[in-house]
């Protein structure tokens, strides 16, 4: 009877979407739509007086900053996750973490075809325009094979996780089986979300925590068509696509380096990784190299780093994980586009090849205008920092850069900041966490299509 009730419910949910979504005419438009739906939720639950730990409920702004970090797989914070919200508050956060991680409308897309077991076109579209879906005919099958990976790949650092809680530190087994699940998902969700005040610094040297989370990390950071492809051809590179080549390889040589050149400046430093001892600082280093990209969780204090690895992070987060994933940033593809073409361009190619691949002009240019309007955000957002609050530039940035990448590390300012200034990272997370080009398009009024070409001419160039 329950069940036939919740189905009902559901469906009648669905069908009051199904008659507002069409006057969206654009499937970015839905998927836009559909995030701020679940963040304005999620808001709404979090305002309620259960899901606050003490007595009251939480403000307006600390719901809303917290319902959009966890939506947008973020991880920043106004306010102590593990003793300001109560386990009600905590477990909504934690839904919020998942449905964002799926994808609003691969989320939405799973219950049309639990509760119908038919997908329409609609769905399809807005389905694929969120999952980078290239045939509609393949909407359904990679709908349930995110659903699948992720549950698989949670279940998995999960029980690892509590197996470590329970047996070395002492924890009941609810409490282990509660603290497993809620860091694997935010793990392999990229979010950051921690149930400890200190994040995970209380275990910078234990490799049975850390590790299981950082290669959550890591998987949910490649993207979901990386990882059906590797269970497909795993002992078959050769027949990988460009875009997996261009994210293990790209992805290879940030994880090392950028663990290596953290591990490097921070070996001495007495406020992170000075103390330890060899084995300790190896682990930490490697372990804060992979969380810029894109999770927050931290085993040293950020704050206590130094500002030239600061600047190193800057670029780790900037740059991100892979496309149609969790991770955050301009991502490894656009990065290595670009790289291509400018390498070809030094060269006097006339074309840009990857991989023995030749890569469409198209996709020359949308890598171009995603790292412009990124770049164009980020240095907005970061002027506005400086100009209205007492924080340094490589603090204000580092913040910056942080909410639109979705990382969610913080040299400890973010708490501290007035409301515009949360208020702008609010922003910067709901736009990194859908991407600049599909914002603008969301926000464009109509489409043009030109009918004619303009007369060609060559300015001059550098």
């Amino acid at each position: 009877m329950q069940r036939t009730v919740g189905v009902r419910a559901l469906s009648k949910g669905l069908a009051v979407m199904s008659r507002w979504w069409p006057r969206l005419r654009h499937p970015a438009q839905v998927v836009v739509a559909g995030f701020a739906t679940a963040i304005a939720v999620g808001t709404g639950l979090l305002m309620l007086p259960a899901a606050k730990a003490g007595p009251g409920g939480a403000t307006a702004l600390e719901a809303l900053f917290t319902s959009t970090s966890a939506v947008c797989v973020t991880g920043l914070v106004v306010v102590d996750t593990a003793t300001y919200w109560s386990g009600f508050g905590q477990a909504v956060i934690l839904a919020l973490i998942q449905v964002g991680g799926f994808g609003i409308m691969t989320f939405a897309s799973l219950l049309v075809v639990l509760v119908s077991h038919r997908m329409g076109l609609r769905a399809r579209l807005t389905a694929a325009a969120e999952t980078k879906t290239l045939g509609l005919g393949e909407v359904r099958t990679v709908v349930f094979g995110v659903v699948k990976a992720s549950l698989v790949l949670e279940a998995i650092t999960a029980a690892i996780l509590l197996l470590r809680f329970a047996g070395a530190y002492g924890e009941s087994w609810p409490r282990a089986l509660w603290l497993g699940v809620f860091h694997a998902i935010s793990a392999f969700n990229n979010a950051g979300f921690a149930l400890y005040t200190d994040s995970l610094m209380g275990f910078a040297t234990d490799p049975w925590i850390c590790l299981p989370i950082a290669f959550a990390v890591i998987a949910g950071g490649l993207g979901f068509p990386v990882l059906f492809e590797l269970r497909r051809h795993l002992r078959r590179p050769r027949r990988w696509s460009l875009h997996t080549k261009i994210v293990l390889s790209v992805s290879g040589i940030f994880l090392v380096g950028g663990s290596t050149f953290i591990t490097a400046l921070e070996w001495g430093n007495p406020g992170t990784l000075g103390p330890m001892d060899v084995p300790g600082k190896v682990l930490a280093g490697f372990f804060q190299g992979v969380m810029p990209r894109t999770a927050g969780f931290n085993s040293v204090d950020t704050g206590q780093l130094n500002p030239a690895t600061w600047l190193g992070m800057d670029v780790l987060m900037f740059v991100g994980g892979a496309s149609a994933g969790t991770a955050g940033g301009i991502k490894v593809t656009t990065f290595a586009v670009l790289f291509f073409v400018i390498y070809a361009e030094v060269r006097g190619d006339g074309a840009v090849n990857i991989f023995r691949r030749r890569l469409h002009s198209d996709v020359q240019r949308q890598a171009l205008t995603v790292v412009l309007l990124s770049v164009a955000a980020v240095a907005t957002s970061t002027l506005v920092f400086v100009i209205s609050t007492e924080y340094s530039l490589d603090r204000s940035l580092f913040e910056v850069v942080s909410a639109f990448a979705t990382v969610g590390l913080s040299t400890g300012i973010t708490a501290d900041l007035p409301r515009l200034e949360l208020l702008l990272l609010t922003a910067l997370m709901f736009i990194g966490r859908l991407g600049p080009i599909t914002v603008a398009s969301a926000l464009a009024l109509r489409q043009r299509v030109r009918m004619y070409d303009l007369p060609e001419e060559r300015p001059v160039i550098g």
